[in-house]
């Protein structure tokens, strides 16, 4: 019998002139297809869905100074534009390792350097956590280490992975999520004074306790905060009591406030980066340098504490006195490179 031939199905196309959801961008979701209009949207100072905009290149190029044949560490892959860049700096010669929990994006990121020409003789990537450096380091340890510790775009565009109040999707923020607990589930078992404390700790929320006590009655009523949009409405019904003139702008910094503090909470990333930052002079071979981005205050703190700590126990033989800020010209090309630092350190 003749096998039946299938209907051709047409791309769904987006109302209108513009893409109004995730799904529906489908150009800048494959970019090597549509290059051109991808260039567009980056010209615009946008970042295309799907993507992510390495922040700081050249001035963390500058830091690491990589030769040909050393040893190099990227703590968090993403999209791999800064292993990329890396990676030139190498010639082919020397090894880069780098490691990424979330199995989503690290898979297509290893594909797309493989495609480069950058495959497993020269290129080690680890499901794992960074805080795991000590397992991942070959013998004699790493010339450079880069910990770039912010969440990639891919990750915050999709409404998928609920890290965004822009689109609706389930309030989950994980950046492993085969792992733990959504933040849905989270916030179930946190008191309202837990809350406050979360709020305080992981983003100076300056309305944390108006906030937390609108939280807990939603759950007193028994309507839990399941989706990004529920929990970005409730922020904005306990903070009706701004002044209307600055009400629409303070409402939103606390919803950017609100989800950065529950994806560090759900992701223990305070305590990740302890641990990473106390490990690193043990895998970091004499001379080898260390540069770190941060995307918050609470970060850059316990940055700088570790690298000042150990630099009075003779360490660290240099540390970077003034933290490093991104250009004026690359705020304007990438948004997202506004709240950046990056400190760096050499190992005595």
């Amino acid at each position: 019998m003749e096998e039946q031939q299938q209907p051709h199905k047409r791309r769904e196309r987006y109302k209108g002139t513009h893409p109004r959801n995730y799904r529906e961008k489908y150009k800048e979701l494959n970019p090597e297809k549509y290059k051109d209009d991808v260039e567009k949207i980056k010209q615009k100072g946008k970042t295309p869905a799907g993507m992510h905009i390495p922040i700081m290149v050249d001035e963390i190029l500058d830091v690491l100074k990589i030769q040909p044949g050393e040893t190099g560490f990227d703590a968090t892959l993403g999209y791999g534009g800064h292993t990329c860049r890396m990676l030139e700096k190498l010639e082919g010669k020397g090894h880069m390792y780098a490691t990424d929990i979330d199995p989503i994006e690290s898979e297509k990121t290893k594909a797309r350097l493989a495609e480069k020409g950058y495959g497993e003789e020269i290129l080690t990537v680890c499901r794992t956590n960074f805080c795991n450096i000590d397992k991942v380091a070959p013998e004699g340890g790493f010339d450079f280490v880069l910990a770039d510790l912010g969440v990639s775009s891919m990750q915050i565009d999709n409404p998928e992975r609920g890290f965004t109040f822009k689109y609706d999707g389930p309030l989950d923020l994980r950046l492993d999520p085969t792992s733990g607990i959504p933040a849905s589930e989270r916030l179930k078992e946190l008191s309202k004074d837990e809350i406050v404390g979360m709020l305080e700790e992981n983003s100076d929320e300056p309305h944390a306790e108006q906030i937390a006590r609108a939280i807990m009655s939603c759950y007193r009523k028994k309507q839990p905060v399941e989706t990004t949009k529920q929990l970005a409405s409730v922020i904005e019904n306990a903070l009706q009591f701004l002044p209307a003139a600055t009400r629409k702008e303070e409402i939103k910094k606390s919803c950017q406030r609100t989800f950065q503090a529950l994806r560090i909470d759900v992701n223990s990333e305070f305590e990740v980066l302890y641990e990473f930052l106390g490990k690193l002079p043990d895998v970091v071979k004499s001379g080898g340098r260390i540069a770190i981005l941060t995307f918050h205050s609470g970060e850059d703190r316990i940055v700088k504490k570790a690298f000042k700590q150990f630099k009075r126990e003779g360490i660290y033989s240099e540390i970077c006195e003034d933290v490093i800020r991104p250009s004026k010209e690359e705020c304007f090309r990438n948004s997202r490179a506004h709240s950046t630092k990056l400190r760096w350190a050499v190992r005595a």
